[in-house]
């Protein structure tokens, strides 16, 4: 991972709004009957009916999904204390990460108090304004008392994540280490480094999981936590063992596991070396371990190993737990985060870790073919599932332990008000160039004199989505870099016309004369073809010169399709190639096809426009719910292009069951299920939510996809995204932002790796 400099660390939290989070309107304010119902004198009768039952401002405000970070920084983030105020970037953070990874939305409060007693009456105090509260930053042993009291006075869910967040996830792993290494948990030999609050709390919970406590020794700066020690605080005293062992080295001979929430370096390759067969390691000091995971594989060949850092496999990182749990526990309204809630998250995540995992989680950590094992023993931060795995599970634990007070009959129609829930965040993007950074392929920017792609081409460069090739006139592209400031450091420049490019260009002709010579296509035709930046940039990618392209600022899309199907062209089984937009929205993520090729597609090329955005949906690990829209509803018109997406549909069900799909259908049936199911109870679709949209013609599918954009009803836009071709080529337009520029290169970078993946597996 790319070290993050100081400069951009603090133009990020200062840029535009100062700050990381912002409260947002939920209802209508635009009228005054709005502000009269949000206010005065609307806003009495909710507060007369809270005043009767507490329980209803679950129903009226936003209490329910509404969490408190809270610290008073006195143990920041290994920072240390720092005092409440400068900790406030931190929870921030915080509040950040439980909105976009479990939609739930966060005050961040910093106490600038650190007298036990007097914070947590300052916590309860405050406590009826929020549904959940997350204790974060606060130094041992005081973070034990006060969450301990609060918990017992409060009778909402609390929870220290420094404490439990860890436990939980190393939980997970040390439960699936186990499972591969084939160790009984009662029987290993645990060792523990650090007795902060984590290191306590990781241990009480590997406890709860059957590890006995004779078979544990902790240590701490001093060595091991012994009972002939007379310096022991009331956790250290718990742990103190009475074996004959005074440090680290010693008490990591035979062990089985090693737990580390200290310092660098404190294990050697040596101390490694004197542990049982099959150690299983977890050195979680940050940013470095207590033993580098180079100097660890080197010194052990059979040892499992996991970190705090996500350069490295089985990373033990608190995100894949605390949005979740949190969720889950404000979903039945819990009276508060129990050890049964906690364990059901532990087995959630080990049980995650044991299926296979999806394509673009795999691609994202080096497109080896992901699988439970030693270097994969709890799921990838950005698995999509995690919100629906451990929110359900815990919400079912706290079901089943008499603590929820609204508990969830449709465990269904709950999963997907988890999975919508996310639709309106970037959270794919995200995962895009999660996995583009993972294997940088090479991007020709066939447009390279246009700011906006030199600018995204700096961007990719710089983030690491890709290694941007940009085509175009050195000097140019040098001058606009100049006057707009822009580092062109790790871009490479290609000059197609230039004469050092003689060869190239012979040989690309040579290439392409070939390939086209049964339609009249000379060589010396081709020659001249490649002057022009599109049909060279084409040849790099067809050549491997290059693994993806994107072009259109300049070009005619037409003109660009035609160019491709001459280079690239279509691939196998089908007829016409076609692109599709990702737009997401507060109702779940759409996918629109086809927005930029087909003009007024024939039920042919409407047949092949559907299978290849089933096809492409799927890569998006989204399953397609496809509607295939029109003014008409099956068959009220039968004529021109109704009749023509009747008879697409009909094919397909013919031939392709297995495609979930139906139509023609106005939009408003296709989105709204229980009108359509209702009105058209014959439908193939019936009961299911649409996530994909077929449009008739070029026209409306263009319309409704820039209305969506331009009146900010859609979130993150990805697109226009290729079906079709037989290499990994996208194209632009005219209008597109440097975001939407960067969006799509990412798109493409995914798609390069993903080819070559597929090349790899059919030689």
């Amino acid at each position: 991972m790319r070290k993050v400099t100081k400069e951009e660390a603090l133009i990020y939290h200062s840029k535009g709004k100062p700050g990381k989070i912002e409260v947002v309107p939920t209802k209508p304010y635009s009228t005054q009957t709005d502000l009269a119902l949000a206010y005065s004198p609307g806003v009495a009768e909710p507060c007369l009916e809270i005043e009767k039952n507490p329980e209803t401002a679950y129903d009226y405000t936003v209490k329910g999904n509404l969490v408190a970070v809270i610290s008073n920084g006195t143990a920041v983030l290994g920072l240390g204390d720092i005092g409440a105020l400068a900790g406030k970037p931190v929870m921030e953070g915080k509040g950040l990460l439980f909105k976009i990874f479990a939609g739930i939305d966060v005050f961040d409060i910093e106490v600038d108090e650190k007298d036990p007693d007097k914070f947590i009456q300052t916590i309860k105090a405050i406590s009826p304004t929020f549904g959940g509260i997350n204790l974060e930053d606060i130094k041992a042993p005081e973070c034990f008392e006060i969450e301990r009291r609060l918990k017992e006075e409060l009778d909402i869910p609390v929870m220290h994540d420094d404490q439990h967040g860890t436990a939980i996830i190393s939980s997970a792993a040390l439960l699936n280490a186990l499972c591969i290494v084939g160790k009984n948990i009662e029987e290993v030999q645990v060792v523990v480094n650090g007795a902060g609050a984590s290191a306590v709390a990781c241990t009480k919970l590997y406890m709860s999981l059957g590890v006995r406590k004779e078979n544990v020794v902790m240590c701490d700066s001093k060595g091991v936590i012994s009972t002939k020690r007379s310096d022991l605080n009331e956790q250290k005293k718990f742990f103190a063992t009475d074996k004959p062992l005074a440090t680290l080295a010693d008490a990591l001979k035979n062990a089985d596991v090693f737990l580390g929430l200290s310092v660098k370096g404190v294990v050697t390759p040596d101390m490694l070396k004197s542990m049982n067969s099959n150690p299983i390691v977890f050195a979680l000091a940050n940013p470095d371990p207590e033993i580098s995971y180079e100097d660890a594989m080197q010194a052990r060949e059979d040892v499992i190993f996991a970190t705090g850092r996500s350069d490295y496999p089985n990373q033990v990182n608190n995100v894949l737990g605390f949005p979740y749990i949190f969720r889950g526990a404000l979903d039945v309204r819990a009276k508060g985060i129990n050890e049964e809630m906690k364990l059901a998250a532990v087995r959630a995540l080990a049980d995650l870790a044991k299926e296979p995992v999806l394509d673009v989680v795999n691609a994202a950590y080096g497109l080896q073919r992901t699988t439970f094992g030693r270097d994969y023993i709890i799921p990838k931060p950005l698995d999509p599932r995690l919100l629906t795995s451990v929110s359900m599970a815990v919400a079912k634990a706290a079901m089943d332990s008499g603590v929820a007070r609204r508990p969830i009959t449709d465990w269904a129609v709950y999963e997907n008000r988890l999975t919508e829930m996310m639709g309106y965040s970037n959270k794919m993007v995200r995962q895009l160039t999660s996995l583009a950074k993972k294997h940088v392929k090479r991007i020709v920017f066939c447009e390279g004199n246009h700011i906006n792609m030199i600018k995204s081409a700096v961007i990719c460069a710089h983030d690491g989505i890709c290694h941007p090739i940009l085509i175009g006139n050195p000097e140019r592209i040098l001058n606009i870099a100049k006057e707009h400031d822009l580092n062109l450091e790790g871009i490479e420049i290609v000059n197609h016309r230039a004469i050092s490019e003689d060869k190239r260009r012979e040989d690309y002709a040579a290439i392409l004369s070939h390939k086209r010579e049964r339609q009249g296509v000379t060589h010396l035709e081709a020659f001249e073809k490649m002057n022009d930046r599109n049909y060279f940039g084409m040849m790099m990618v067809e050549t491997g010169d290059a693994d993806s392209l994107i072009t259109g600022v300049y070009s005619h899309y037409q003109d660009f399709a035609q160019k491709a199907i001459e280079v690239i062209g279509l691939r196998p089984g089908t007829n016409h190639f076609g692109a599709m937009h990702i737009v997401q929205t507060k109702k779940g993520t759409f996918f629109l096809a086809d927005t930029l090729i087909n003009r007024w597609p024939d039920t042919d090329a409407l047949i092949d426009i559907a299978k290849l955005t089933n096809y492409a949906v799927k890569f998006f690990n989204h399953d397609p719910v496809m509607a295939m829209l029109s003014f008409s509803n099956f068959g009220a018109d039968n004529n021109g292009s109704p009749q023509s997406i009747a008879d697409a549909v009909r094919y397909i069900h013919a031939n392709h069951p297995e495609i979930a799909i139906d139509g023609e259908m106005q939009v408003n049936f296709a989105l709204r299920k229980e009108l359509r199911d209702e009105m058209f109870p014959f439908n193939k679709i019936k009961g299911k939510d649409v996530n994909t949209l077929i449009f008739p013609n070029l026209s409306s599918a263009n319309i409704i996809s820039r209305l969506l954009v331009d009146l900010g009803i859609s979130g993150e836009t990805i697109g226009p995204i290729q079906m079709g071709l037989n290499k990994p080529l996208h194209f632009t337009d005219i209008e597109s932002s440097v975001r939407d520029i960067v969006n799509l290169a990412t798109v493409a970078a995914v798609d390069a790796i993903v080819y070559e993946s597929k090349m790899k597996k059919q030689q």
